[in-house]
């Protein structure tokens, strides 16, 4: 058996990927939040972006506490093919679970639909990219563990989609984007430890591309995605900002009608005529 590292770097993979996790959990949270004050294209957009930041938060959250795993006795390589069906998937069906709350009627049943399709989402994603590992050995994994990790996927989704609905200021969705890092964190620890390895030690070459090969600079790429989007967020105006600008800009303007209509019979004042010497 196999002795398992999960973080070989020290604690920079483990707070790397908590900061990741909770950056897409802001910007996916803002972005709900700027939905549910918008109607017609621009929810459908917002939620789109609301969808992409959060699974891509939680692929990048995971990808780089995987850049701390390790096996003693084998080599680790990913299949790439089902390492991006991993980040398609978390983005899919987080985005149905988004889509749930922000077009939903009932909103305790959009609630909890939301919160148990985009916890399995997570859930799927996590478990998707453990089967892309290709090692030398056999993988097995704790069914207790396991579904112990989809039930903190389930209930830090539910959580954070609550927060959706009845938190608006910034700071409170700051606060709420800490907790949901730390629960998306704390599920994918779990699913690890529910992680056996038996080695195998073998001369063959491992199929798949290396962590420095694609896990890392991929993984890059989405977090530079996370932090410009963020910032497109952060600076462009809410609905409420938008309509206030609006109705100060309908003040400010001169009403033509006030100098165009006067009384009936209304003559302007001759000018005072200065008398000749």
């Amino acid at each position: 058996m196999g002795h398992l590292d999960h973080a070989t770097f020290g604690w920079l993979t483990p707070a790397l990927s908590y900061a990741m996790a909770c950056i897409g959990a802001a910007l996916g949270l803002r972005c709900t939040v700027r939905a549910l004050d918008a109607t017609g294209r621009s929810r459908r957009n917002w939620l789109l972006t609301a969808a992409s930041a959060i699974g891509t938060g939680i692929w990048t959250m995971h990808f780089v506490a995987m850049l701390g795993f390790g096996v003693s006795g084998t080599d680790i390589r990913y299949d790439v093919p089902l390492t991006l069906l991993s980040l398609v998937v978390a983005m899919a069906v987080v985005g149905v679970g988004v889509f749930a709350v922000g077009y939903g009627r009932d909103r305790v049943r959009s609630l909890l639909i939301g919160g148990l399709t985009t916890g399995i989402g997570v859930a799927s994603m996590h478990y998707l990219g453990m089967a892309a590992l290709r090692l030398h050995g056999r993988v097995t994994f704790d069914p207790v563990l396991v579904g112990l990790s989809v039930l903190i996927a389930v209930v830090a989704a539910t959580a954070a989609l609550w927060a959706a609905l009845n938190i608006h200021s910034p700071a409170a969705v700051a606060v709420a984007s800490l907790v949901m890092g730390a629960a998306v964190s704390s599920m994918h620890y779990t699913g690890m430890f529910a992680v056996t390895v038996e080695v195998a030690p073998s001369a063959e070459v491992l199929p798949g591309a290396t962590v420095m090969q694609f896990i890392f600079p991929f993984a890059v790429g989405l977090g530079s995605y996370l932090f410009i989007t963020s910032a497109f967020v952060a600076l462009s105006p809410t609905a409420r900002e938008r309509a206030a600008y609006a109705s100060a800009g309908r003040l400010t303007e001169p009403d033509e009608r006030a100098v165009d209509v006067a009384p009936p019979g209304f003559r302007p004042a001759e000018p005072a005529r200065t008398p000749t010497t």
